[in-house]
């Protein structure tokens, strides 16, 4: 991959002309059966560009789930930089929304003296709250066909679509069929450096690149880093379900140390949430602070809970060792506080 990044035939992207980001933006939009992508620096950028580029109108309203990447962990930048008021609908335990209820959220236009105007449904798939749970072809077509019912636009953030591709065993293009506009993030299980791609309509991604360049995300000589996006797509995707098989072991390994709790039916991608029981005394924090001295490193995601998420470096030698360390850890923390 970095042989590949300083071998790069690279030009000026800002004005369309780095060969290598073109060539990264053609195999995506096709992958992903949309006309054209673009290559932008992060995945919050590109939800931002989408959102922004679909709902122009300031006090535009955006559907999306009450626990979403773009509402809860984006800055809130739809609407501090673009003006667009969010209406969540409650997520499921599995990241999907109640089709009834997007429905009913959507605004009466008749209305619009008092309310904002409803202009997009987002979805995100994996869904990362929820553990990476994977949204299907049919439930993404049965809130496309209620967008295309109401004039709504349909953007899915697909910051981990291979994950959900390879796990449903369903080619990325049609899990995303019903979607205007799609992200999928080159890093997190694809292991490229950075990056993510905006795949949609020709004049959608015109505008997109504008939008780009207005947040500081026109980067010049890109393909840099789109040569190793490349390699992370010919190499990478083909992994992705050793991470996936990865994860169910470290879940059921994590599940049957006594004091923490795996839903393992939850466990359908490379991402494992487990619990702390209370009554173990233990804090997150504590146990995460433990983790770190032995070179794991974890994130919390409340009180009493903490994320796991499996890579290709991540060996089966290193899935031992991690439930091996959080059971030892477990076992020294409840001693102290005098637990059993």
């Amino acid at each position: 991959m970095r042989a590949a990044m300083a071998s790069a035939d690279v030009d000026d992207d800002v004005l369309g002309h780095d060969p290598t980001a073109a060539r990264l933006e053609k195999e995506m939009a096709k992958i992903m059966g949309k006309e054209a992508a673009l290559f932008v620096p992060s995945g919050t950028m590109a939800n931002l560009i989408c959102v922004l580029t679909h709902c122009q109108i300031r006090g535009s309203e955006v559907i999306l789930g009450d626990y979403s990447h773009i509402h809860i962990y984006e800055n809130g930048g739809i609407s501090t930089l673009g003006g667009v008021h969010p209406r969540t609908v409650k997520n499921n335990e599995d990241g999907t929304m109640d089709i009834q209820l997007i429905e009913e959220a959507i605004r009466d236009p008749s209305f619009e003296i008092c309310y904002p105007t409803t202009r997009l449904i987002c979805l995100e798939n994996s869904h990362a709250h929820s553990g990476g749970r994977c949204l299907t072809a049919k439930y993404t077509d049965q809130v496309g066909e209620l967008a295309k019912k109401y004039g709504l636009k349909l953007h899915i953030d697909g910051a981990r679509i291979f994950n959900a591709s390879v796990a449903l065993g369903v080619p990325v293009h049609r899990l995303v069929q019903a979607a205007d506009t799609v992200t999928a993030c080159l890093s997190k299980g694809l292991g490229a450096p950075a990056g993510t791609i905006i795949a949609g309509p020709r004049d959608f991604i015109y505008k997109a690149k504008i939008l780009r360049k207005t947040l500081g995300g026109g980067m010049r000589q890109v393909g840099v880093i789109c040569a190793a996006a490349l390699v992370a797509l010919e190499e990478n995707v083909a992994k992705l379900e050793t991470d996936h098989k990865k994860a169910k072991t470290l879940a059921e390994g994590v599940n049957n140390i006594k004091g923490l709790k795996v839903d393992l039916a939850s466990v359908e991608t490379n991402i494992v949430y487990f619990d702390i029981q209370e009554s173990l005394g233990i804090t997150e924090g504590k146990l995460l602070k433990n983790l770190e001295a032995h070179g794991i490193f974890a994130m919390s995601e409340g009180p009493l809970k903490i994320r796991l998420v499996i890579h290709h470096q991540i060996s089966e030698t290193d899935v031992q060792y991690t439930v091996s360390c959080i059971q030892k850890i477990v076992g020294g923390l409840v001693g102290e506080n005098g637990g059993n």
